[in-house]
């Protein structure tokens, strides 16, 4: 293990952050390695910008869902960058590999400006609509998963219908996944190592 100190704690605290080092290898060998991924995950925009068009109501909404989510036995991460180019709110996964997007929609002008939510398909095998309890069920598509929710949590109220990802894209979907959550770990640890993620 390797000791990280906590750079917000103040310079007397005794806390540090442990994170596992690279088992068998000596301090060389790490210097060679380190480099390595660090270049490979720059290739990789798995930690984009924030977007800071999310409106507030979008926002409650990512909240609640995500408490769902986590109750259902699903970790989630949020604006993860899609093999396709786009950009999905939430992506769940659970110990099973499962996995499921979940779009956001603030209005019905909202619902209406995205004409490429079937895109979003190819990459889980459930695919759910997340919006306040002020938007009816009747406007969004068929054969999408609705969830009704608010800052403090989420209803399912329609279960989404099953298309099971192929093996090849589940891998793929499964290592982005891994991939963005420990850059994000490793920029609370590290901010100032991971300063160029929001440039």
């Amino acid at each position: 293990m390797v000791g990280v100190p906590n750079d917000e704690l103040s310079p007397n605290s005794s806390l540090w952050l442990w994170v596992p080092a690279f088992a068998g290898t000596t301090p060389r060998m790490e210097s060679a390695i380190l480099p390595a991924m660090d270049n490979a995950a720059r290739n990789i925009a798995l930690v984009p910008p924030p977007d800071r068009r999310q409106s507030e109501t979008a926002l409650a909404i990512a909240r609640g869902t995500s408490r769902l989510l986590r109750s259902l036995g699903f970790s989630c991460i949020s604006e993860l960058p899609l093999p396709s180019g786009r950009r999905a709110d939430l992506v769940a996964l659970n110990e099973r590999g499962e996995i499921w997007i979940v779009e956001i929609k603030s209005s019905v002008e909202d619902l209406r400006a995205d004409q490429k939510w079937h895109e979003y398909r190819a990459h889980c095998d459930r695919l759910f609509f997340a919006f306040t309890q002020d938007l009816p069920c009747e406007i969004f598509p068929e054969g999408t998963g609705l969830i009704i929710a608010d800052a403090y949590g989420a209803h399912l109220q329609c279960e989404a219908p099953e298309h099971k990802l192929p093996a090849p894209t589940r891998k793929q979907m499964t290592v982005r996944f891994a991939m963005a959550a420990a850059l994000r770990i490793n920029r609370l640890v590290d901010p100032q190592g991971h300063a160029e993620f929001w440039e």
